[in-house]
């Protein structure tokens, strides 16, 4: 039972991440650029004591002859972090989850073409059926998204895709996200120097920005990990399919918001076709084993 409750508490987390940079955005609690700031900062301590805790120290941060300090990385999270932010100034929490989840998952099946895998037939038609969802989500229309938001959105999940795929084999995850996110920190206070005519913070929505950076994202990427050490790639991926809806289902709860009929149907779309992807990636996988 431990690999499913570690499973379902990191993919509430994450969803959880959607939730609160909505409540503290959307109700005009903290501008975006503050709210970034303190989520990499909160996200920082917690990791840096969970660091501490687990590795009885802090000399695994340091650089060593077989671990680079990656400053691309660090780069890539603040672009998240950040377009993620503003983002949610103009999206509900189910379609801001929505769109970045599509497009971290396109982000990351293109990639793989681009580094010469020989995809499935399955997993064609499914990132076909995936990238048509997202462009027929934010098409013009009385229903669709800001586009400036959509952008930023779109933003933040090409800047997680290429951030997860950088950290693919990492030997210390722990480490390597804790040593993105100090790096992460002084560039985001950079985007508050450039953004501070309209900053705007409360009580309430520093401590959204906090839980977010602590709970939601510092431990659940720590609870994530210990999952992925019982899920295959393609499991992992494929229970992350769940994220959307349980982001969804909490604006309904927490903000009243309504789930639109385009929502549902892009939704359908590409959830469908990132299913149909990773089940295609599964089949090339049994092939090249079984060969």
């Amino acid at each position: 039972m431990k690999t499913p409750l570690l499973t379902m508490l990191a993919l509430v987390a994450f969803a959880a991440n959607s939730v609160l940079c909505r409540l503290a955005l959307g109700g005009a609690a903290i501008d975006a650029a503050s709210f970034t700031t303190i989520r990499l900062a909160s996200g920082a301590w917690a990791l840096l004591i969970i660091t501490a805790l687990v590795n009885k120290s802090l000399r695994s941060l340091l650089p060593s002859p077989g671990r680079r300090i990656k400053f691309i990385s660090a780069l890539l999270l603040l672009l998240y972090a950040a377009s993620f932010s503003f983002a949610y100034t103009g999206l509900t929490t189910g379609m801001g989850a929505l769109l970045l989840f599509g497009s971290v998952q396109a982000t990351m099946l293109l990639a793989a073409l681009v580094y010469g895998e020989r995809p499935h037939t399955l997993e064609w038609v499914g990132l076909v059926l995936a990238l048509f969802g997202l462009v027929y989500l934010v098409l013009p229309g009385l229903a669709a998204p800001p586009p400036v938001s959509s952008a930023f959105m779109a933003l933040a999940g090409i800047s997680w895709g290429l951030y997860s795929l950088r950290g693919r084999g990492a030997q210390d995850p722990l480490a390597d996200t804790t040593s993105n996110f100090v790096l992460a920190l002084p560039l985001a206070c950079v985007i508050n120097l450039f953004a501070y005519e309209g900053a705007r913070v409360s009580a309430r929505g520093v401590a959204l920005a906090v839980l977010s950076g602590a709970l939601a994202s510092g431990v659940g990427y720590v609870v994530w990990y210990a999952a992925l050490r019982n899920l295959t790639a393609t499991r992992a991926a494929t229970v992350q399919l769940s994220v959307p809806v349980l982001a969804a289902v909490g604006g309904v709860v927490f903000m009243s918001e309504r789930v639109t009929p385009r929502l549902l149907a892009a939704a359908v779309v590409i959830l469908g076709g990132v299913a149909l992807a990773l089940s295609g990636r599964a089949r090339t996988a049994k092939t090249k084993n079984a060969a």
